[in-house]
């Protein structure tokens, strides 16, 4: 594994090559995940060398920003010299995070509409493996948990080379189910994480209550740093259907027969005022927040993330 840690911490000139990020469409013609997750991890690094943050694959692995208080011997003046920033070196137990990736199985992540690229729950796996991928090669501990009503798989937090194909294996696999129970994943990550773990959630929230936006606020009032991917496709957002529609739930719902024209309007702004609710939660309990449509580049989408962190 020592030569993908190289392709990732490669030169700027040689990731400065990567002009456009990938279509999310064409990620399944790439062969493994493995080969989908390196290949990601490409555009991303040269997003962050891109970004106004100079040499960000390097900042991003082993320093963090000088806060007033910090013991000034620790800041790196040759960094400051080139870029004029005061950052300082972290010491190996800070680098050494333990991360858990929470994949939402929930049916309505399955969906894909006429003009999407991909599902969400694929889209959520791509996005997943290429942190993991990022995150243990910088020395980062990775878990991984997947739900739909009760935990599907659980891969505890771990620095081992062979853990990123189990991590592979497992994101490659990921299937929905029709029923899901949000809460009690929530629960069970937080009594098998440690303190300061950071947990990412990647769901479509479609059925976030008050109880599951309040407890994710608990998570990290019990001391562990929360993010979460909004993850939706466009048409959830617009409802472009023309004509008389049949619509089929899919987490085991009636099916609903309707003319979207009566209800376009007060459908959007229905789910903005959802979106504008999950958004202030996390807002209120400290948890980041990433919302995406899966025909955005999936680069883009953890640079958004990662851009925050460096």
């Amino acid at each position: 594994m020592d030569h993908h840690k190289e392709h990732i911490m490669s030169s700027e000139a040689s990731t400065q090559n990567h002009q456009h990020y990938l279509d999310p469409s064409t990620l399944e013609a790439l062969g493994s995940m493995q080969i989908r997750a390196r290949a990601l991890a490409d555009g991303i690094i040269a997003g962050l060398h891109r970004s106004p943050h100079k040499g960000g694959s390097v900042e991003f692995a082993e320093y963090k920003e000088y806060s007033p208080g910090q013991d000034i011997r620790h800041i790196d003046w040759k960094v400051f010299a080139k870029s004029d920033r005061l950052v300082v070196k972290q010491f190996e137990d800070e680098t050494n995070l333990r991360i858990y990736l929470l994949m939402d199985g929930s049916g309505s992540m399955d969906y894909i509409s006429e003009d999407a690229p991909i599902t969400k729950l694929r889209y959520s796996a791509f996005l997943a493996s290429t942190l993991a991928y990022l995150f243990l090669r910088q020395g980062d501990a990775v878990g991984a948990l997947s739900f739909d009503e009760d935990v599907k798989q659980y891969l505890p937090a771990s620095t081992r080379s062979s853990h990123l194909e189990d991590l592979f294996f497992m994101f490659d696999q990921l299937q929905s189910s029709k029923k899901t129970n949000m809460n009690s994943a929530l629960r069970t990550i937080a009594e098998r994480a440690k303190p300061r773990s950071l947990l990412i959630l990647f769901s479509d929230m479609l059925d976030a209550n008050d109880e599951i936006l309040n407890f994710i606020s608990v998570l990290r009032s019990r001391k562990f740093e929360v993010a979460l991917f909004h993850i939706m496709d466009q048409a959830e957002l617009d409802l472009p259907f023309e004509g008389l529609t049949q619509f089929e739930g899919l987490e085991g719902e009636d099916g609903l027969l309707v003319d979207p024209d009566d209800l376009r309007v007060q459908y959007q702004e229905l789910m903005q005022q959802h979106i504008r609710t999950i958004s202030a939660a996390c807002e209120r309990g400290d948890v980041e927040y990433v919302r995406c449509t899966t025909n955005e580049p999936i680069e883009e989408t953890a640079l958004k993330f990662l851009r925050g962190r460096i």
